[in-house]
């Protein structure tokens, strides 16, 4: 094949969902992937066992400009429809926890059904392919490579976004939609471990490895996931969250008890172990190094029977709102998602298709949606490129 009708750059779980889409229809496809494998993130993702989707997917599990624009897509290929393709491949899965599903085995399972749904729909997959130019040309895009010129009628850029670059993360599809017109809302890290400033450090620094269930809050965010403290800060599954949510400047809230009323768990310890101190109690249901650390910098640690009621709910109020401002973050190199992108304002959400350029694409990562920790984001990128490849 040397002039495809459609031409899909990038090789990850949009791209290569699209190009299935279009293949089964007949098109002429072609993936180009600069790396030298395609799906590096599938294979990585989860930890080697993929994520690949959550039995509860809403419009309000994604963040963008425009929280209606992943309405179309999301509605049209449900986390339904890719667990049946899942089943009939015969890969066995798990519900681990609120909803996420994960291999059983290994994420390269969910890599190989994807390649071999390419290869039955006649896809071609060339990898160390780097980009060399796109140029518009009559009826459709001239693509240049090291190894050949390429022309297609529909384009499709599943580039990805800037998140650990190690895996081959790049800034082209941003630079392709301002070459075509296309406004980038402002990118950032997501779902990225907060780090902490030296005075922060000194207080908590030593507690690195400790993990504990917490409710953490940020602006109207709130989700309740473990908190792991790292040598440089937070991290862990609920801090990654709220991370999505966070700017330089902004403190987040860390609930120590959740779904606990606080003020009624200390008078009923009060009332049945008033000599025992503060921190002796609160080892009960937090890691004894934690207790002693959040006495020693907030509430001093008495016996529970010289708390007063004032002084009581301050306590309480103390553990269910203990505040840390994040003096940043550790950036695209561990994140596991790129925020902002592609403006959908000049996309359709039913096509994926530019408003501004006929035939060009935009998909999974690359446009300004981003999903919750989870497996949302490779449900954007299925249903996504699922979209964009019954168009091309």
């Amino acid at each position: 094949m040397t002039d495809p009708d459609v031409l899909i750059l990038g090789g990850g779980a949009a791209g290569l969902m699209c190009a299935i889409v279009a293949g089964r229809r007949g098109r002429r496809v072609v993936v180009l992937d600069h790396a030298n494998r395609v799906g590096k993130k599938i294979l990585m993702s989860g930890g080697g066992r993929c994520n690949f989707t959550n039995l509860d997917v809403t419009p309000e599990h994604y963040l963008s400009a425009n929280p209606h624009f992943c309405k179309s897509a999301l509605a049209r290929y449900t986390q339904w429809d890719f667990i049946a393709m899942v089943q009939q491949h015969r890969i066995a899965y798990h519900e681990k926890e609120l909803g996420q599903l994960f291999c059983d085995e290994s994420s390269k399972l969910i890599l190989n059904m994807l390649l071999r749904e390419c290869e039955d729909a006649g896809v071609e997959i060339r990898t160390d392919c780097r980009i060399e130019r796109v140029a518009a040309a009559e009826r459709g895009f001239d693509v240049l490579t090291p190894h050949d010129s390429l022309h297609c009628e529909s384009l499709v850029v599943a580039t990805g976004g800037l998140s650990i670059p190690r895996m081959g993360a790049t800034g082209l599809g941003y630079a392709l939609a301002r070459q075509f017109g296309h406004t980038i809302r402002p990118t950032r890290a997501g779902l990225v471990p907060l780090t902490l400033g030296d005075a922060d450090l000194q207080r908590y620094g030593d507690l690195s490895g400790l993990a504990t269930p917490v409710e953490a809050h940020c602006h109207d965010a709130s989700f309740g996931a473990g908190l792991l403290f790292t040598h440089r800060g937070l991290s862990g599954p609920a801090i990654l969250q709220v991370s999505s949510y966070w700017q330089p400047g902004d403190t987040v809230t860390v609930n120590w008890l959740p779904g606990t009323d606080a003020l009624a768990w200390l008078q009923a310890r009060q009332q049945e172990r008033p000599a025992a101190e503060l921190r002796t109690v609160l080892a009960e249901v937090l890691p004894k190094r934690l207790a002693q650390r959040l006495c020693e910098l907030g509430p001093d640690s008495r016996p529970l029977k010289q708390y007063p009621p004032r002084q009581l709910q301050q306590v309480a109020d103390a553990l269910q709102a203990w505040r840390f401002t994040p003096d940043g973050s550790e950036g695209y190199r561990t994140a596991e998602v790129t925020l902002g992108g592609v403006d959908t304002d000049a996309l359709s959400s039913s096509t994926m298709g530019s408003r501004h350029v006929d035939g060009l694409y935009f998909v999974g990562e690359v446009v300004d949606v981003t999903g919750h920790l989870g497996g949302y984001n490779f449900q954007w990128a299925w249903a996504s490129g699922h979209a964009a490849g019954q168009v091309v």
